[in-house]
């Protein structure tokens, strides 16, 4: 692997403190940015407006992760804002493909995100229109939670579809990662890594940031 890509998730920072928590990460690649509505999962964190603050006073890019119902009809507003990268859910989009073209049509790149239990193959003919394919490795909705090993074939045949078309297409991966599980998960073909826990609940999250940009490299 090249080059990996490391978008700590302030889902485990200080919301009180955000803006020197995001201070903390200055050497990572974007903020993951994780908004949850009460209803597409079963938790409750931040909208619009903070977004669009945290984008104010970030160094780095956003990559937005809409953890939310309807995205069809509120993750445009997100890519309108300037977010750099937009996420949304298959399972709760209605018209996909017509969802990304819209996210890129105002500039921001189009994710696509599957839950642990959803098959990614009857969207991989969809790769065309997306950015990145987020291959959730726990259940949406909190942080905290280990590394699902049963995602590891799913991230393996993503991979192998974006490097049979060509596709500049990047493999993200959401959940449990830790030094080691990013081991497997490089290996499998993921090529950024959101990591909560393992950033912010570090006494030096810059140096955390290092040491998994070194596991990920050691295939």
């Amino acid at each position: 692997m090249a080059h990996c890509c490391i978008n700590p998730s302030i889902l485990s920072a200080d919301f009180v403190n955000l803006e020197a928590e995001l201070q903390r990460i200055s050497t990572a690649d974007a903020v993951h940015v994780d908004v949850m509505d009460n209803h597409f999962v079963p938790n409750l964190t931040i909208g619009l407006p903070v977004v669009q603050r945290i984008q104010e006073v970030s160094s780095l890019p956003l990559d937005a992760h809409l953890m939310i119902a309807d995205p069809d009809r509120w993750a445009p507003a997100y890519a309108e804002a300037g977010i750099d990268s937009v996420t949304f859910h298959v399972e709760a989009a209605k018209a996909p493909v017509r969802l990304a073209r819209e996210l890129r049509s105002h500039g921001a790149k189009a994710g696509m995100a599957l839950k642990p239990a959803t098959a990614v193959e009857p969207y991989l003919d969809l790769l065309p229109e997306m950015d990145l394919l987020l291959i959730m490795t726990v259940e949406p909705g909190f942080g905290g939670q280990a590394f699902l090993d049963v995602t590891l074939p799913k991230i393996r045949k993503a991979a192998n579809a974006v490097a049979g078309s060509g596709l500049p297409v990047a493999i993200q991966v959401d959940g449990g990662v830790t030094e080691e599980t990013i081991v497997r998960a490089a290996e499998a073909g993921a090529t950024v890594f959101v990591a909560g826990s393992a950033v912010y609940g570090q006494a030096d999250p810059e140096q955390a940031i290092a040491s998994l940009r070194a596991a990920a490299k050691v295939l």
